[in-house]
């Protein structure tokens, strides 16, 4: 028989994911880091109405980032998001009103069917999510769900040591002024501490005190 070997058939991203899985390796997320997991998808969103938004802090979207097979996908999301620095701390879905968080940045892990959302308050940006999808809601950010089947499963986690209000009238100038200086980690909530998140979220200069 011959040493001589085939050359090897590339192998793509979704491939590699599942042998790892299979044999109980590291999730997806934490062997391809940045690079091997596609750029979010980024939604600049201003003041609508009442809703603030967050013109410096854009929504991130990543679409069919994990595997949501098996018995329990919420904990995927859980696992990548704990391992990242923004403990879960919820599973259920989408408020069917139209609201904000001027307490919490929020990142949300869709484990399981489809939901149809409005970003951005009244007449805002509309979109799909679907099993796999993750999507991070900058502080002051409208929100609501416009319908969903009937599986619909979503994963909430935040920054440490920030709960999340439900704002659903205009900010008061204590809580824009919380919203524009809110922290967050040095994280990305799925691609860690080079992913996205850390290039296009920045904190404001201070303001000058005189």
């Amino acid at each position: 028989m011959s040493s001589q070997q085939s050359p090897a058939t590339p192998m793509d991203r979704r491939q590699f994911a599942a042998m790892i899985s299979a044999v109980g390796l590291s999730s997806p997320e934490s062997v391809f880091g940045q690079h091997g997991v596609e750029e979010p998808e980024t939604i600049q969103l201003s003041r609508n109405g009442w809703v603030p938004n967050n013109d410096r802090l854009p929504v991130l979207i990543y679409r069919d980032v994990l595997d949501v097979s098996g018995s329990d996908p919420a904990s995927k999301f859980e696992q990548a998001f704990l391992r990242n620095g923004w403990p879960p701390q919820w599973r259920n879905g989408i408020y069917d009103f139209h609201h904000y968080h001027s307490t919490a940045h929020e990142v949300l892990g869709i484990a399981g069917g489809q939901g149809r959302i409005i970003l951005g308050g009244p007449g805002g940006h509309e979109l799909t999510l679907n099993a796999g999808d993750i999507l991070v809601l900058p502080a002051g950010t409208g929100h609501c769900k416009l319908a969903c089947s009937p599986e619909f499963l979503v994963v909430g986690a935040y920054p440490p040591r920030q709960s999340w209000d439900i704002c659903r009238s205009a900010p008061s100038q204590v809580e824009r002024n919380r919203i524009r200086t809110l922290s967050f980690p040095v994280s990305d909530p799925f691609t860690g501490s080079r992913g996205a998140l850390t290039r296009l979220w920045h904190l404001p200069p201070p303001e000058d005190p005189a």
